[in-house]
């Protein structure tokens, strides 16, 4: 051996992906196990003539992910269905549609993670030095040239027979493998350090474990404090800030929010000084017409029907509920004669604040859409009691039909 060094394999030397082959299939049905092929580019079919199998590292990947599953699934079970139950609208504690999110995640994380470690423990990875680096020749393999190293550990290697073998092949070249003495196993202090790591990453599981099982009356430890716990003053609390201690400072008189002044009593409330207005402050447009009898519809009919006799739905179905209308009372006839006199500001108030069993709908329609009501109110008044001289001229001979 050069310098006296002992071999630790063989490398063969080869100018085209072709001879590389021919010599990996040589390699192969000799029955060697410990070698490998280097080349600068992937060679298609170089792993049939290597007589590499399949590896056993997707079923590795299969059960990690499936153990991912599994793990996500129970977590969720015991923590929702067992150990902290909490029932929402009558769902059910445990159910695999919503967990399905939490388990996907966490069985491609297993699948993951176990692919890396598994090619990295599979493959003999990290390696801190390889022999071959120590070879001039082996610097092209990255470049135009084809290697084929058999290691010295082979159960087959002879150092002659596998020169033979090698100088069979076609090789340009076959050259010892020399051991320069470089180590490619991890010092020593470093596993000294990991086995420390692993044994305090226990410590925080230990903390949590212990802070399960005890009670404290004081307040967890919250080191990203966020906007979870900004110093504020509780309601009636006192503070030295203001003269009269107060935090909570009242409202003051006569103001209102932007946009909510709202000066015209007749447009806002139905109402001048002499009281109810008795003409709505909007004109009477088909546009206007037509928004009161939609609005009608979705607020008013279903109690007051849709001619407003005060048989809608709600009613309807409250006087046939168990044969007994129970105290149920019934919604006002607005085409009657005694509604007709009242004035436009009166019903406009009505819709706004409510009257009797009939709730404020104030809140709810904007101010123009409750004189659009009104409006179609009256339109409903007058169809009830309407007369031929309500009916235009050029409409007569139809209504005679």
């Amino acid at each position: 051996m050069e310098n006296n060094k002992p071999s630790l394999g063989l490398l063969a030397e080869y100018e085209t992906p072709e001879g590389l082959m021919a010599a990996a299939e040589k390699v192969r049905d000799g029955g060697y196990k410990r070698w490998d092929t280097h080349t600068p580019f992937p060679i298609h079919g170089i792993d049939d003539a290597m007589g590499i199998k399949p590896t056993i590292l997707p079923w590795i990947v299969l059960c990690a992910a499936a153990a991912g599953t599994t793990t996500a699934l129970l977590l969720q079970w015991w923590t929702n269905g067992v150990d902290y139950p909490f029932q929402i609208s009558g769902k059910p504690l445990f159910s695999w549609v919503p967990a399905f999110p939490v388990t996907f995640e966490l069985t491609v994380l297993f699948a993951g993670v176990t692919t890396l470690l598994a090619m990295l423990a599979l493959n003999r990875l990290p390696r801190l030095h390889n022999p071959l680096f120590d070879l001039d020749r082996f610097a092209r393999a990255t470049q135009d040239r084809f290697f084929l190293a058999i290691d010295a550990k082979d159960p087959l290697f002879n150092d002659g027979s596998a020169k033979a073998l090698l100088a069979g092949t076609g090789a340009d070249a076959v050259e010892d493998i020399p051991d320069m003495g470089a180590s490619d196993t991890l010092p020593a202090w470093i596993w000294q350090v990991a086995v420390v790591l692993v044994f305090l990453s226990f410590i925080p599981l230990g903390i949590i474990v212990k802070a399960r099982a005890t009670v404290t009356s004081s307040p967890a430890i919250h080191l990203v404090q966020d906007m979870d716990y900004q110093y504020s003053y509780r309601t009636g609390e006192n503070v030295p800030f203001f003269e009269d201690g107060r935090a909570m400072r009242p409202e003051l008189v006569g103001t209102v929010a932007v946009g909510d002044l709202q000066e015209d009593d007749a447009m806002y409330r139905g109402k001048d000084k002499s009281g109810f207005i008795a003409l709505s402050p909007l004109p009477a447009t088909p546009e206007l017409m037509a928004r009161g009898q939609e609005r009608f519809d979705i607020y008013c009919a279903p109690c007051h029907g849709d001619s407003g006799y005060g048989d809608g739905m709600v009613h309807r179905r409250a006087m046939a509920g168990a044969g007994d209308a129970g105290g149920w009372v019934s919604p006002t006839n607005i085409t009657s004669a005694s509604l007709q006199a009242k004035a436009d500001g009166d019903f406009f108030n009505t819709i706004s604040n409510g009257i009797r069993s009939m709730p404020a709908y104030g809140a709810q329609i904007p101010v123009e859409d409750r004189w659009a009501i009104v409006l179609y109110l009256r339109a409903l008044q007058r169809a009830t009691n309407a007369t031929e001289a309500d009916v235009p001229a050029a409409n007569l001979g139809e209504l005679n039909k």
